[in-house]
């Protein structure tokens, strides 16, 4: 299993926030069967404010770049998901010039 810690911010509004968090309520199922099919065994996103944080859970030959692109191919209405997502959110200051969810250090792990 691998661990991701991703950070991305939503647009600085209060309704493009309570759209964003509603439309996480029913993410659509072929979304969620494709990204189980790339690896995904797990991801929870938390909100503060309009700083989002993403952890993600995947199996141990997962990577991101490949397989996150490979998601977008499987159905249609990934790309279509992620189009939507897209529009109401932008990077984090920290964000590296090729990243959108930009990764996060590990600097703790309680076991």
């Amino acid at each position: 299993m691998k661990e991701y810690g991703l950070t991305l911010n939503l647009k600085d509004d209060p309704s493009t926030i309570e759209k964003y968090k509603r439309h996480h309520q029913a993410v659509w199922p072929e979304v969620e069967r494709s990204l189980r099919q790339v690896g995904v065994t797990s991801m929870k996103i938390f909100l503060l404010g309009r700083r989002m944080f993403m952890y993600l859970t995947t199996v141990d030959d997962f990577e991101p770049t490949r397989d996150f692109a490979r998601y977008l191919t499987l159905d249609p209405r990934c790309q279509e998901w992620e189009d939507l997502m897209n529009s109401f959110q932008e990077k984090v200051p920290e964000a590296g010039p090729d990243e959108w969810w930009a990764s996060m250090e590990q600097v703790y792990d309680l076991r």
